[in-house]
């Protein structure tokens, strides 16, 4: 049985000190002259001499440790733990609106209950697991994924499961696309589709619809088009087709029912025959 010694209380110093002191005494005197040639040799006389100590009687009491400890402090020990221990260590993150929490370490998302979006969390990680607390009570525990931006769900906390609980919803998001076009809203649609959980989808969604700022809206209902058209069709394929201005090249903007070619007829163009 370990018992520390416990703050502001010197008194228990002498106590700790005289144990280690006897243990050098009955133990490490023994060994200070003998040779020993492997690990496991010094290991088998510590616990000869560990056992020989324990067996000793106190001067006072008809009774050894060993005694002593079977007599009354065994019944009060508890079973070891069947994992090995691991060290915590703690992050404080707040709860966003799509019902995640972000985990710096590893750049990863985890879910909580959708009431507590917005509140101020503790994040207690080992290097297994994520567990989530809020006001010291334990409101969500994953396993811990090092996949970079991953989204790690459990789905009885998410809104979608429940309720409406916040104004972020798919068709939330479709309204506020469709203002800038229909292509953008039907990308927006795809993005939030595509994946198992909604809410995984809100931040995306909300990026291609916040590109309007830099490019416009016309722009960008061009560039959703020309992604819908390559079925390829996310925040990054947007985001590139813009910044190369692929959204107003002259091939993608003639219009489709136009499949003529654009050197016009004229006698001096040879054809096959010419060539036999």
């Amino acid at each position: 049985m370990v018992n520390p010694t416990r703050s502001y209380s010197p008194q228990d110093k002498a106590l700790v000190e005289n144990a280690v002191h006897l243990a050098y005494q009955r133990i490490y005197y023994p060994l200070r002259e003998m040779t020993f040639f492997s690990l496991a040799d010094l290991n088998k006389e510590i616990k000869l001499l560990l056992e020989r100590y324990n067996n000793l009687l106190f001067q006072r009491k008809e009774a050894s440790r060993l005694e002593l400890f079977q007599s009354v402090e065994r019944e009060y020990l508890k079973p070891l733990s069947s994992t090995r221990y691991e060290i915590k260590e703690y992050r404080r993150a707040k709860v966003q609106k799509i019902g995640y929490i972000y985990f710096s370490p590893d750049k990863t998302y985890y879910s909580v209950p959708y009431r507590y979006i917005g509140k101020e969390t503790t994040l207690h990680y080992t290097k297994g697991m994520v567990e989530v607390y809020y006001n010291q009570q334990r409101i969500a525990i994953h396993q811990r994924s090092g996949s970079k931006g991953a989204y790690i769900t459990n789905k009885d906390h998410l809104s979608s499961s429940h309720k409406q609980y916040s104004q972020w919803s798919p068709q939330y998001f479709k309204n506020k696309a469709v203002v800038h076009g229909s292509y953008v809203a039907a990308c927006v649609e795809r993005i939030i589709a595509a994946l198992d959980y909604p809410e995984t989808g809100y931040k995306r969604a909300m990026g291609v619809i916040q590109l309007h700022k830099s490019y416009g809206s016309q722009r960008l209902d061009n560039a959703c088009k020309r992604a819908i058209q390559a079925d390829a069709v996310s925040y990054n394929r947007i985001t590139n087709i813009l910044k190369n201005n692929l959204d107003q090249s002259s091939l993608f903007l003639q219009e489709e029912t136009d499949r003529g070619s654009h050197i016009p007829k004229h006698a001096n163009i040879r054809g096959a025959s010419n060539y036999k």
